[in-house]
């Protein structure tokens, strides 16, 4: 089998708005599967282009590596083909991310996101020894997960040059980060089947203008049919169009930030009806009533929520 081409045809599917879906927990904080499993429901009605599993929005490190791997089987489950996942399984450990990988691999994701292994803060030669390590025990795309603000690691433009001269499975990357001046010099010198995700929520507009091929937005988690609009604007030309929802919604994608991402998003995901509970793992806590009065607002604001006392 030609690895690169094989890849390179998947890559096609690439595309789009792929919110990084929560993680719901019970009452007794276990992982409520079958929630998850109508969360991976409401974003097939809702037009979205896949989903992303266990990405930072899902709080993963507060996952044991059997619930990031059993949501990634629920996940292929539940979309059955209807839609492409994701699966993110990138750790700080190098046998962490291959028993994800692996797991992933053999359930019938369509494509890998792994993150740069945080904590260690490695030089770029030992990312680049990383991702070939991992990209060389299966033959699906597989994207970086950049995101220098978690990991306390950058990838550099010499990186991934060097990294799709060497795996022909690496596909492109999610970039969390401010830096669009890496995006514009990472699709001039790698082309436009280079992938690029835009993961910060405030810069989708930007990145989609500049090339990118779509979005990983915690908010797709609450309005999933605008950004698929967006992305759909953008490719089909639509700039005016592409900046006007992105105007429309610049205050509920600046509200995921008002605290740690997910806890301005799992609230907000309660009072719309969402998920029955505003629960976390520790060391992550739910909002605080000071938040939860200025995600109302936002809410309100956006046509989402009528005016009415917090319940969550």
């Amino acid at each position: 089998m030609d690895r690169g081409s094989n890849a390179l045809d998947r890559r096609v599917r690439l595309r789009g708005s792929v919110p990084p879906l929560v993680t719901p927990f019970t009452a007794d904080g276990a992982v409520d599967f079958d929630a998850y499993a109508g969360l991976v429901e409401f974003q097939i009605a809702g037009g979205s282009a896949g989903i992303l599993v266990n990405g930072t929005t899902a709080e993963p490190s507060t996952l044991t590596v059997e619930e990031r791997n059993r949501l990634v089987s629920i996940a292929v489950e539940a979309t059955a083909k209807r839609m492409p996942v994701y699966a993110a399984t990138g750790s700080q450990s190098l046998e962490e991310t291959r028993a994800l990988t692996d797991h992933a691999v053999d359930a019938g994701v369509d494509a890998l996101l792994i993150v740069t292994p945080y904590y260690a803060r490695p030089p770029q030669r030992g990312l680049v020894a990383y991702y070939l390590e991992v990209a060389r025990r299966h033959e699906l795309p597989w994207l970086i997960y950049h995101i220098p603000g978690r990991t306390a690691v950058s990838v550099t433009l010499d990186t991934l040059t060097e990294l799709a001269e060497a795996s022909p499975t690496f596909a492109g990357m999610k970039h969390a980060a401010p830096d669009l001046a890496l995006v514009s010099a990472a699709l001039a010198r790698l082309g436009p089947a280079f992938r690029i995700f835009a993961g910060l929520e405030e810069l989708s507009f930007p990145m989609l203008a500049l090339g990118a091929c779509g979005l990983m937005n915690a908010v797709g988690n609450i309005e999933p049919r605008l950004l698929a609009h967006m992305c759909e604007a953008v490719e089909g030309g639509d700039l005016t169009g592409g900046r006007a929802l992105h105007e429309r919604m610049l205050e509920l994608n600046q509200s995921v930030f008002y605290d740690t991402n997910p806890i301005p998003i799992k609230y907000m995901m309660v009072r719309l009806g969402l998920l029955r509970a505003n629960r976390h793992r520790l060391p992550m806590v739910p909002a605080t009533h000071d938040l939860e009065r200025r995600l109302d607002g936002v809410l309100e604001r956006a046509g989402l929520l009528s005016a009415q006392p917090a319940t969550a």
